[in-house]
């Protein structure tokens, strides 16, 4: 071989990392923005990315993901948005109300996709549900919409209670004063005293059901948030240490050990998200993308956790169930 053709060839080789590294900083890049725990999403990650799949997206193929965990502290959420923008991330995906509203103020140029349980028009994240506007798009599940049927189906399940605790995260103020408002309401047409007890760490779920000790509620509501998500195993199991039938917004509370849930499916709600970001990566404009509402809610009861509670659980409830556990 030649000494000239030897040295182009070697340049070539040299070369090859270089084209490498080239076309991975190619890729597109999602900021993944949540309240969250890594652990405690793993579930609903993966139900983004198949979402991403079905719009023609895999990580580490055609996209990355840049995530930030605020690690079940809102405040955080603010520097974390913050640092995605300086990245100049492709699309932001803010997975709770207060991880969107975190995105929204950090840009009004970079596209977010959200999913949320209030109503993002009163949280200002859009304009309509139907045209957005602006940057922002993505999935609503309306959790305190739900708050007065959730009364109705524990009431079904404990008819003689007379007073229903009420748990919410004050850190997620605006789902926090809506979820209160609506219980307190639905607690009134339904002649039940209310007690709204708050939790935004671990600790503080346990100096929580302490408090229930005192107040000695029938039945207890756990208030749709992320938070609570991520926490849903402690929760169940405290709930029926303390013997307090429990009501939840999803049915991973059912599965973890809870009593019962009523509420979207949270697992298509990330899907759904995982659609809406890789039709963005794709082209289309968030202001032109409706919002998307839940078209089902499912009723998940745990016979097993019904008998640790020595409840029995009525048959027109077990009609109605989407799915029972034993």
């Amino acid at each position: 071989m030649r000494r000239r053709e030897f040295v182009t060839l070697l340049g070539g080789a040299a070369a090859w990392p270089l084209a490498a590294g080239a076309q991975q900083a190619a890729l597109p890049v999602i900021g993944f923005l949540s309240g969250g725990t890594p652990g405690g999403y793993a579930f609903l990650v993966a139900a983004f990315r198949e979402g991403l799949k079905e719009a023609g997206y895999v990580e580490g193929q055609n996209v990355a993901i840049e995530y930030r965990w605020a690690e079940e502290h809102n405040d955080r959420l603010s520097s974390l948005a913050a640092d995605l923008v300086g990245r100049r991330v492709a699309v932001i995906t803010g997975t709770s109300a207060p991880a969107a509203l975190a995105a929204r103020a950090a840009t009004t140029t970079i596209p977010i996709v959200f999913e949320a349980g209030l109503d993002p028009v009163e949280l200002g994240l859009v304009t309509s549900l139907n045209r957005p506007g602006g940057n922002v798009t993505g999935v609503s599940n309306f959790y305190t919409l739900l708050v007065a049927k959730q009364f109705e189906l524990l009431h079904e399940m404990v008819p003689n209670s007379t007073a229903i605790g009420v748990l919410v995260n004050p850190t997620s103020p605006n789902l926090a004063e809506s979820t209160a408002r609506d219980a307190q309401q639905a607690g009134r047409l339904l002649g039940k005293q209310i007690h709204i007890l708050n939790a935004s760490t671990e600790g503080q779920i346990d100096t929580a059901f302490a408090a229930l000790v005192r107040v000695r509620p029938d039945a207890l509501l756990i208030g749709g948030d992320a938070f609570f998500t991520s926490r849903r195993a402690q929760l169940a199991t405290l709930a029926t240490r303390h013997g307090l039938p429990t009501i939840y917004n999803a049915r991973e509370f059912a599965t973890a050990g809870g009593l019962m849930s009523y509420g979207a499916s949270l697992v298509d709600a990330y899907r759904q998200t995982g659609i809406y970001t890789g039709k963005i990566l794709k082209g289309a404009k968030p202001a032109e993308l409706p919002v998307m509402q839940p078209t089902k809610f499912e009723l998940v009861i745990n016979l097993t956790t019904a008998k640790v509670l020595g409840l029995d659980v009525p048959p027109t409830l077990l009609a109605r169930a989407d799915e029972v556990i034993e």
